[in-house]
């Protein structure tokens, strides 16, 4: 895979902008950066788009930066002096994707149905925008779409957003998605910063679905049980015992001895193990590789952070 659409994937939401004023642009990338999401495709639909490129990419550098609605060789050459590092167009112009190819820099154009997709891997491209994707048929055109098509790979734009996201990031034939929900127009001209931070966090929460299943403490063998019965009584629910551990209820795990983190662990399940992985690795979070665990299916479903936390160790699990 690409370099850079691996790192897109990794973020797995593109943010998809539209810059009327070049000083939004400082404020809107710093609200993405703070919400978790360091990528932008700054779309050519105002003049101000090379600007408003130029200004994200030297002040917010580890920003994911790309350049949308391209449909001249001119806007492509504007869109790399700014420093963009991947191109989209809305649709499939073979001449813009061999000036892209000849110019070394990803384009990811648009396509609409199997003719699209069979111009595309003509010209040797096996991952492709799919635009508009609600009124096109969504995620079930998609699908049908990519069945006879096995080795080519999709990033939807146009009708996602928070509701639907973790239905096509669900699909693997799925890199990423595009989408502008968590960038509304009026609070850009409100300046409104903080409130698009907090809509990008949303974003990412949904993404992810993050959420603490159980607290794990660790104590003496001999108190384990004892620990366990008090928590049981004070939750007004039974004691599970296990292996290495006794489980109040389903939210506390008291362990028999020293578990994971000086302290104990935190389990967090998430909607899917392997892009919450990549999703954090390209935050900069580091994992205990030899902590994987896989399903009946080889499919990774457990982890541990490398990291503590105030003493805790975290893991992640499969929903």
């Amino acid at each position: 895979m690409d370099a850079v659409l691996e790192k897109i994937s990794r973020i797995g939401i593109v943010p998809v902008i539209r810059i009327d004023r070049p000083e939004d642009a400082e404020p809107l990338a710093r609200a993405l950066c703070e919400g978790g999401l360091p990528a932008a495709e700054v779309t050519f639909r105002t003049a101000h788009a090379k600007k408003a490129m130029q200004i994200i990419h030297e002040q917010f550098p580890q920003m994911i930066l790309g350049a949308g609605t391209v449909l001249t060789k001119q806007q492509v050459d504007d869109a790399m002096e700014a420093g963009a590092q991947f191109i989209v167009s809305p649709g499939l112009n073979p001449e813009i994707v061999r000036y892209c190819q000849q110019k070394g820099i990803l384009i990811l154009p648009g396509t609409a149905n199997a003719s699209d997709i069979e111009t595309a891997l003509s010209l040797g491209l096996t991952t492709v925008k799919f635009f508009p994707a609600e009124p096109l048929g969504g995620l079930k055109m998609i699908k049908a779409l990519a069945a006879p098509y096995v080795n080519v790979s999709f990033m939807p734009t146009g009708g996602i957003k928070e509701s639907n996201v973790c239905e096509y990031l669900a699909y693997d034939r799925i890199v990423a998605c595009g989408g502008t929900w968590m960038i509304d127009a009026g609070l850009i001209a409100e300046g409104r910063f903080d409130k698009i931070r907090d809509l990008t966090r949303s974003a990412v929460k949904t993404m992810l679905g993050m959420k603490l299943e159980h607290v794990g403490i660790n104590a003496a063998p001999q108190h384990s049980q004892g620990i366990a019965e008090e928590m049981a009584a004070l939750l007004q629910c039974e004691v599970r015992p296990t292996s290495k551990s006794f489980f109040a209820g389903d939210t506390v795990e008291v362990m028999n001895g020293n578990g994971r983190g000086t302290h104990g662990h935190l389990g967090y399940t998430v909607h899917s193990v392997e892009r919450a992985v990549r999703y954090f690795e390209a935050c900069g979070y580091r994992f205990d590789q030899e902590s994987r665990g896989y399903d009946a299916k080889g499919k990774l479903n457990f982890i541990y952070f490398e990291k503590e936390i105030g003493g805790f160790a975290v893991h992640l699990k499969a929903a």
